[in-house]
């Protein structure tokens, strides 16, 4: 999504203020009233992801169906790039999908304009991760049940390093430089195939400036450092100018897809950073087994910085006119283990431990490899929070100025000047 799609989803939310204090409670996306006893209710669920994700999203709606023979559910579902100005349009129209996929990103901002329902009580939770539930909720309310959990982590082809000759780091100690290092080997041994692939994403951010003491969000400020985005750009320079990863036109390109037409996806590079829940589309569109790896460190860091993330929580509109359906759908989505069957890791691996038990041996391989990483790291992975207002925005704004400076537009001094500029601006109001 382009910076002017994104500011004008933004203004769209804004009115969506006005809108809900104004208007009568015509209902959510469930249209008409309660029926009569016995009479079917109709309500919708909005999601974004691949063809992949729609087609498992209809067959676990049909499983729920044929358990709730009085509810209908009417599947809403967009990319990625159009989804959440899809959501803020239909919010701002009073005409909100009864139950809603929302990012981390996007939950303080939906929240703070009055547009979820507070769960609290109403989706049982007792078997969930509790500290994972915890990021659902905004001053002590429980607006969002989380649909699963991964990690920003590296992914390695282990076939790409084998036939350059190198062999899968010690990712408990590996360093920025070492992994620059290993890139600039790999694209070096005339294969064909690139050492690296990097990307924009906050995530990384936020772990390297974990790894120097910096949080991201520091109440509604940012808490980046210059030096620390400009030495975060220097490892981008670093693997541009050693060819360990394509220059910064062509990662631009490819930083434009998704996970299938990735350079890991295509058979066209070595390593990548990916959230853990993206092994299986990669495995998938590259035919070839991939590894989960801690990221690097920055030399002398006393902490790795990677999170527990929920990949997307489950929320349910304030507008609603079928709240308990609405809530009954949540609950079988994350408390069933007949959702989990079908649904396995796509949103997440599930946060019910009994769920996850139930599934666990019927996981495929992929997915084990995904639960295992997720089990083996987990005592070093922080906590997280939701971030405050206006962070979904911080995406675009981050890979504007890193390609200002990555392209010798701006200097990185300017570069991070600019950024702490307007990504201060994004969450301050």
């Amino acid at each position: 999504m382009n910076l002017s799609s994104r500011k004008t989803m933004w203004t769209v939310a804004l009115l969506s203020v006005a809108v809900m204090t104004t208007a009568s409670a015509c209902g959510g996306g469930g249209g008409g009233g309660e029926g009569a006893e016995g009479e079917k209710v109709s309500i919708t669920f909005a999601y974004w992801g691949s063809d992949a994700r729609q087609k498992l999203t209809e067959e676990v709606i049909k499983k729920f169906e044929a358990k709730n023979p009085t509810i209908d559910v009417e599947g809403d579902f967009s990319n990625w790039d159009s989804y959440y100005e899809k959501i803020a349009t239909k919010v701002a129209a009073n005409d909100a999908p009864d139950v809603m996929s929302i990012e981390i990103r996007g939950l303080s901002e939906y929240a703070g304009r009055g547009a979820l329902a507070d769960l609290s009580g109403k989706v049982p939770s007792a078997d969930l991760d509790q500290q994972v539930l915890a990021s659902g909720q905004i001053e002590g309310k429980q607006f969002a049940i989380p649909t699963g959990v991964n990690a920003f982590s590296m992914i390695a082809n282990p076939a790409a390093l084998e036939k350059a000759k190198k062999e899968l780091p010690d990712d408990s100690s590996w360093t920025w430089d070492q992994w620059a290092d290993l890139a600039k080997d790999i694209s070096a041994a005339g294969d064909g195939v690139t050492g690296a692939e990097y990307n924009y994403n906050p995530g990384w951010l936020q772990i390297y400036a974990a790894q120097r003491g910096e949080k991201f969000y520091d109440g509604t400020k940012i808490g980046i450092s210059v030096e620390t985005l400009k030495s975060w750009w220097a490892i981008h320079q670093k693997l541009i100018e050693s060819k360990g990863s394509p220059d910064a036109a062509k990662s631009a390109e490819i930083g434009a897809t998704g996970p299938e037409q990735s350079l890991l996806g295509t058979n066209a590079g070595a390593m990548g950073m990916w959230w853990s829940n993206q092994l299986n589309a990669l495995a998938k569109s590259s035919g070839q087994e991939m590894t989960l790896l801690r990221m690097p460190k920055t030399e002398g860091a006393t902490t790795g910085g990677m999170f527990l993330q929920p990949a997307m929580f489950y929320t349910a509109s304030a507008k609603t006119e079928h709240p308990a359906e609405a809530a009954k759908l949540i609950d079988f989505l994350v408390n069933d283990p007949d959702a989990a069957a079908i649904l396995l890791s796509d949103r997440g691996l599930p946060t019910n431990s009994k769920v996850l038990a139930t599934v666990k041996d019927k996981l495929p391989p992929v997915d084990q490899k995904t639960l295992a990483f997720i089990d083996e790291v987990r005592s070093e992975l922080s906590p997280i929070e939701a971030p405050p207002k206006g962070a979904l925005e911080m995406e675009d704004i981050l890979k504007r100025n890193s390609e200002e400076v990555l392209f010798g537009r701006a200097t990185p001094d300017e570069g991070a000047q600019k950024f702490l500029t307007e990504a201060n601006a994004a969450i301050a109001g």
